[in-house]
């Protein structure tokens, strides 16, 4: 059982039990540099008595609105102190959806990272009349530096800090979270210290990590999941490692040689990527026992494997997948995967590799953990994992997967009937559609919303599909259409770097095309053609691909196609590549 109570009784705890030199690390002018517990928590409280001065009374929305690092765990701490409530904000989404939130959540004080977030804000603050204070983690123009809360806060008495943290209780409202969904106008979330703190200690078993590990930090830290998992490490403990950029993860993780990180199959995606360009440069034998150890990972079953498979995987690890953990900085004890689908095949090939993916499930709204595949509960590819201690589940008629536990959220903010329509009884329809395996592990087929039904009535399963197709090297994205059309077809980013490998390989001169041309190229076309037809032979025959038309350029959270979780905004992109469409079903 927590001790904890609240959210922030965390850092606290971790000052008692067992205080960190390296809290927090970040990397600064080339130095990793650490934060101390003592230290990050007399830095909170600066700020606590900041906000005070600057009257931020309990209950008020204050906003935070930045990438992941050190600065946001200081803002998230020293607000729930002072009895206010948090407001994460993705720093990429639009002036019109800043200006949906602000005002729906009424937020008072707003702490941004940079000037360009700044920028954002205030071309719609004329709009925003509750927006008191912006402020920036940063330097810059637009917005006060984030160091002046301290410095109003020099006059205010400590005990005025303690008093107001006395006043959030366990089932109290902790923050709200904006949801960006696919459609319409973001939800607010509300997740109670209890919604958090119940997932907290449910995923305590499930991550490998303890007071005495490094995890390294790099996805939204305003998404639940990570910031969840924050909260975690502070419970155990950990050292808190902050990667410089997507850019430099690689170079991150051999630098601080992390036991657990976080990821998403996107990323997983990438990594492996590289890893295969790394085999496709070997000759001869290398190559041949590169090639020849994947081949035995995909081969790999984490329950049945014989005798002569176990020799095999010996020797692939010996020789072949001992590079790849050194390659992850040679400790890594598991990657946590969620927010999407992960392809067994990578699951199979990683775990093979003796470099665990821990894929799991849930939503913002069940803060965030519903099951996941662990050491001790067990892990089956190709699903989620078991249940979490304390999360229910049961499959719906319709095959929808309603959850119920200490983790389900308060109810969406100033939306009393669209609360009513996912809750039932205590139960949270999720929207997604699953099953269980061998009678424990969940598996998720599919969004209920994204299955559709071509125009003769035959269902089709959009995801199953495309995580089957993102398998193949030359597609880098692909997305599944045709409700109410005769067939379903597919709009295919290729994978542009390998394409041209591949091409110079081939003896294709494809190095100086741009996307464009290399959509248009025949010996391109032909050969996605084949990939397409040798996916195609996995399902039914009115699931297969009939047609494809090749982007030229990826899906992006900045061009509007995807969530800042990567999840596609389906009708956006349809909408975006009317003509892609049009060519397909020749309207």
């Amino acid at each position: 059982m927590l001790e904890a109570k609240r959210l922030f009784d965390l850092p606290h705890l971790q000052l008692t039990k067992y205080p960190n030199p390296k809290m927090f690390v970040s990397k600064h002018e080339g130095i990793w540099k650490g934060v101390s517990t003592a230290d990050f928590l007399q830095e909170c409280m600066a700020v606590s008595k900041g906000l005070i001065a600057l009257d931020v009374q309990p209950g008020d929305k204050v906003a935070i609105v930045s990438p992941t690092r050190y600065e946001w765990n200081v803002m998230d701490i020293a607000i729930q102190q002072v009895a206010a409530i948090v407001v994460p904000i993705y720093p990429n989404i639009s002036a019109s959806d800043y200006k949906y939130i602000f005002n729906d959540a009424g937020i008072k004080v707003c702490v941004v990272a940079d000037e360009e977030i700044a920028e954002r804000i205030q071309s719609v603050r004329k709009d925003i009349p509750t927006l008191q204070n912006l402020y920036s983690f940063d330097v810059c123009e637009l917005a006060e530096d984030w160091n002046a809360i301290k410095v109003d806060g020099d006059l205010v008495d400590e005990e005025l800090v303690r008093k107001r943290m006395e006043i959030p209780q366990y089932e109290d409202l902790a923050t709200i979270i904006y949801t960006s969904g696919t459609t319409g106008n973001p939800k607010g979330v509300m997740l109670s210290h209890k919604n958090i703190l119940s997932n907290v200690e449910a995923c305590e078993e499930p991550i490998p990590a303890d007071k005495d590990s490094r995890v390294l930090t790099f996805l939204p830290v305003c998404h639940i999941y990570e910031r969840m998992l924050h909260y975690l490490y502070m419970h155990l403990g950990s050292s808190i490692y902050f990667a410089e950029s997507l850019d430099t993860i690689g170079e991150n993780i051999r630098e601080v040689q992390p036991h657990v990180f976080t990821a998403v199959p996107r990323l997983i995606e990438k990594v492996f990527d590289r890893i295969m360009d790394t085999g496709d440069k070997l000759t001869g034998i290398k190559r041949k026992l590169f090639f020849w150890a994947v081949s035995v990972g995909e081969q790999y079953d984490t329950v049945n494997r014989s005798f002569m498979f176990n020799v095999k995987l010996w020797i692939a690890r010996k020789l072949i997948f001992k590079k790849w953990q050194q390659a992850l900085g040679g400790h890594v004890r598991a990657i946590a995967s969620g927010s999407a689908a992960l392809q067994p095949r990578l699951a199979r090939i990683f775990l093979a590799a003796d470099i665990p993916i821990l894929e799991g499930y849930g939503l913002t709204e069940t803060s965030p953990v519903c099951s996941v595949n662990s050491f001790y509960k067990g892990i089956r590819v190709g699903t989620v994992g078991p249940l979490v201690d304390g999360v229910e589940v049961k499959i719906a008629g319709d095959g929808e997967i309603l959850v119920k536990g200490p983790n389900v959220m308060m109810g969406y903010y100033n939306l009393p009937d669209q609360t009513a329509e996912v809750m039932e009884d205590g139960w949270f329809h999720t929207g997604d559609i699953g099953e269980f395996v061998e009678g424990k592990f969940l598996k998720i087929t599919d969004r209920k919303k994204e299955i559709f039904k071509t125009s003769g009535g035959k269902y089709i399963i959009p995801q199953a599909m495309e995580n089957k197709f993102k398998e193949s090297r030359f597609i880098e994205q692909i997305i599944v259409i045709g409700e109410g059309q005769r067939f379903p077809a597919a709009m295919i980013v290729p994978a542009f770097a390998f394409i041209k490998d591949w091409g110079k390989r081939k003896g294709y001169d494809l190095k100086d095309l741009s996307n464009e041309d290399i959509t248009r190229n025949s010996h391109v076309i032909e050969r996605i053609q084949k990939e397409v037809d040798a996916y195609n032979e996995g399902f039914g025959q009115w699931e297969k691909i009939k047609k494809f038309e090749l982007l030229p350029n990826e899906f992006t959270v900045e061009g509007g196609e995807l969530t800042p979780t990567l999840k596609f905004k389906r009708k956006i992109i349809l909408q975006k590549y009317t003509e892609a469409y049009n060519k397909i079903y020749g309207e």
